[in-house]
């Protein structure tokens, strides 16, 4: 067993450079790679993050610029649909007045010709009592010839 023992640490002692070596290229690398590599990795996060940074801001903007110009195209939508309301509505009222007015011409017209109508039935009713007379002494003669001689007689 002792010789066991001895071999060991006739293997520990011979390893001892090899240790050395490996805590030297350790430090070597932690110095000459390491460093310089989580130096480039963070400046590279720190440009990738930059950049996704100026991202969500461009983002940011645009969906405040969209926000802006829907809500000036709803209002412009509503300002031309308040403009054809009143300009249907002046064009509605324009065509009531135009129709009250026709309908005022055609109310004097209508007046006018009954007014005619009536002074013609009038006139017509003179002419037929006045001409009546006439008319039953011709109706008179005509039938009863004999007795208008009789009655001149």
């Amino acid at each position: 067993m002792q010789e066991i023992l001895h071999q060991l640490g006739q293997l520990m002692l011979g390893s001892i450079p090899t240790i050395c070596f490996f805590l030297i290229l350790l430090a070597a690398y932690a110095v000459l790679v390491r460093k310089p590599l989580e130096k480039v990795l963070a400046d590279r996060h720190a440009r990738s993050g930059g950049a996704m940074d100026d991202a969500h801001k461009a983002i940011a903007t645009a969906e405040a610029k969209t926000t802006d110009y829907e809500k000036r195209m709803r209002d412009a939508r509503g300002a031309i649909f308040e403009n054809q309301l009143a300009h249907i509505k002046q064009a509605t009222e324009a065509r009531d007045k135009a129709l009250a007015e026709a309908r005022a011409q055609a109310q004097t017209r209508i007046e006018a010709a009954r007014a005619q109508v009536v002074q013609a039935g009038d006139e017509a009713k003179g002419q037929i009592e006045a001409g009546s007379d006439a008319l039953s002494q011709q109706i008179i003669a005509a039938i009863l010839p004999h007795r208008r001689e009789r009655v001149q007689a």
